[in-house]
Parts: C-alpha cells; structure tokens; sequence
C-alpha cells in the first residue's frame, strides 16, 4: 500500500467518522418516526454526496493512488485495470482515462450495492418486527448498524483484494457462488421469510454465553438489574446490580449478522467492475451511509416493487458469469454500468406499469 494511498484513505475515513458522528449526535439525537418525506429528503441528500464523489473522482482520481508520472500510472493500472490501453506518448490522456475508468466502475459499484441492499432492506425490516422494536428507535439501532457494517466493509474488502492479488482463482469462486445466489433469489422470489428470534444462532449464542435482560429500557444498550431465580428486575439508584445486555443492543447485534451474511455477496459483486480495493471501498460505503434513509423510504413503497427481487437475481447472474469469463473475455465497464442501469429501469417500470393478477 503506497504512503499516499494510506493518507487519503486515512482522510477519507475521517471525513465519514465526522459525517456519522454528526448525524449520530447532532442531527438525530432525539428519537422519532420517521415520515416518508424525511426519509426521501435524506435519500436525496446521500444520493448527492455519493454523486459529488464521484466528480471528484472523474477530475482528481489519480490523487487516490498518488499518481505523478507514467511510470506509477502503469504500475497501477497492471494491478487493478490490466485491459486498459495507456499511451505512454500521452500522459495526461492515459490518465484521464485511467480516472474516467475509475469513475466508471465507482458509480457501477454503487448501484450494484444499492440494488442489492434492497434484500438485506426486507430482512432488517423482519428483524425489527419479529424483536417487537418500536418504530422511534429504528434510527437509533440503524445507526449502530451502518457504523459496524462500515468496518466489517473495510476488513472484508481489504482482506479480499489481498486474496484475490494473491490467488487469482478466488475470482472464479465468487462467481459461482454469485450464480447460485441469483438461482436462489429467483427460487425464492415470492417466498415469504420469517426470523424465529429464539432459534436464530446469534440469539441462542448470546442467551447462553451473556446475561440478557428480557425486555427493552428505551434506547439503552446496557442495564444493570438484580437477578432472582430466572427473573430479571432493575437495580435501583445506588443499588448494584449485574450488567446486562438489553433486546435492542441484541437487535443491533443481529443485524450486523445478517449484513455479514450479506457482504459475502455484495462484496464479491462490485470485485466484478473493478479489482481496486478503494475504489470498491468508497462505492461500498457510500451506498451504506443512504442505507438508513433508503430502509424508511423503502419501508413505505416496498410492496410497489414486485419484480425488483427478480432484476436483482438477473444482475447477480450477468455478476457471476462475467466473473467467469473474466480471464477470457473483459466486459467493458461503461458495457457493464449500462446493464446494471437497463436491469434496475426495467425491474421498476415493469413494478409500476405491471398491475397484479389479482387486482
């Protein structure tokens, strides 16, 4: 990892810390329902910054890598965009292509992640319902979420360039693994999920290894309460009692869960448009941080978009075959944008414009 990449990634996690910890603390301190017009103003503010980046990236890309002459433009090219013809007579046009591919392959990455955040949308939405959590403190349990599945990203996309750098194969796993999840999504289009909190894994791993307080104390994570036989009271001022974890810190706890579950596809996904770590990394959590705002706009339109789950099956198809034929055939990026853009626009028109049988 060059010195200048460390920094800028190093500023740019900054700049994130410093947008969740405003959000966090300042913006949705006090707990509330959130109407569709919030959630939609919200949608529109993250879609804008997510927009604003990738200008940035269109003009001052090369500033990620540290780019300064041909020579380091090469050497990163080999690593991450080996199919790009650069002009070692014309440096300021290879790099300028080099920042368009960029680019490219960010906005492309956004949108795969977005669309498929929509799933892990329906299962947060079930995880809420089957924990009985109010709707004032979906925020509250949200924003915990964002932030832990910010730095599950980050591990887990850093950790798969190496891999993937390393044993060039892995790309060939991932879309298998992607055909299977697109066969499994269409299967499963119209199933109707359930969660059985009791018997979900990170439940029974936590009821039998920490002390959980049977019922919610508003937004508190931790309470301390006094123990009798199988009971649980709270411990008065003064009084010591146990530290427990309450449901709705189990909640968060499960829906970073299921989010790991969920990067194991998503991941693999935006590897498929471009093998650069950052580049991932920023489409990654910039589609992450319009999550919460997405989830309540999402809540109240959810049922208008009935062929949304088999467009998203169709684009994790197109994903995965095009990991495999990547040694063989390279499927150009701007080819690769206007698919996923034709996917999204025909699973939405045919929800709008396609009436129901039964109605």
């Amino acid at each position: 990892m060059h010195s200048t990449e460390i920094f800028f990634l190093v500023g740019f996690i900054i700049f994130i810390a410093a947008i969740l910890i405003l959000d966090m603390l300042v913006i949705d301190r006090k707990a509330h329902a959130v109407s569709i017009k919030e959630a939609g103003t919200w949608t529109a503010v993250w879609i804008t910054l997510a927009l604003a980046f990738s200008a940035f990236l269109w003009y001052y890309g090369d500033m990620v890598h540290g780019i300064h002459n041909f020579a380091d433009l090469q050497e990163v090219a080999s690593r991450y965009a080996a199919h790009l013809k650069l002009d070692p007579n014309d440096f300021e046009g290879s790099l300028e292509r080099y920042r368009h591919y960029m680019t490219i392959a960010y906005i492309s990455g956004y949108l795969i992640e977005k669309t498929l955040s929509v799933d892990n949308l329906f299962v947060m939405m079930m995880i809420f319902t089957s924990f009985g959590v109010k709707n004032t403190e979906y925020q509250h349990v949200l924003n915990w979420g964002i932030l832990g599945a910010i730095v599950l990203r980050f591990v887990f996309i850093f950790a798969g360039a190496a891999i993937i750098n390393r044993f060039d194969w892995v790309l060939i796993v991932f879309g298998v693994v992607l055909i299977y999840s697109a066969y499994k999504m269409f299967r499963d289009r119209n199933k109707q999920e359930e969660i059985d909190v009791q018997q979900h894994p990170m439940v029974r791993f936590l009821s039998k290894h920490f002390r959980v307080y049977p019922h919610f104390a508003g937004d508190n994570f931790f309470v301390r309460a006094i123990k009798r036989g199988n009971d649980y009271t709270l411990a008065g001022k003064g009084t010591k009692g146990l530290l427990c974890m309450t449901p709705l810190f189990v909640t968060v706890l499960v829906i970073e869960f299921s989010d790991l579950i969920f990067a194991f596809d998503s991941i693999p996904a935006v590897f498929s448009v471009t093998l650069d770590p950052y580049v991932v990394f920023f489409s990654n959590i910039f589609a992450i941080l319009g999550l919460r705002a997405m989830f309540f706009l999402l809540a109240a339109i959810a049922d208008k978009f009935r062929y949304l789950k088999p467009g998203v099956s169709v684009l994790l198809l197109f994903i995965g075959v095009k990991l495999l034929i990547h040694g063989y055939i390279e499927i150009d990026a701007v080819w690769s944008l206007g698919v996923i853009v034709a996917v999204l626009a025909v699973s939405i028109a045919a929800s709008l414009l396609i009436k129901e049988k039964n109605a």
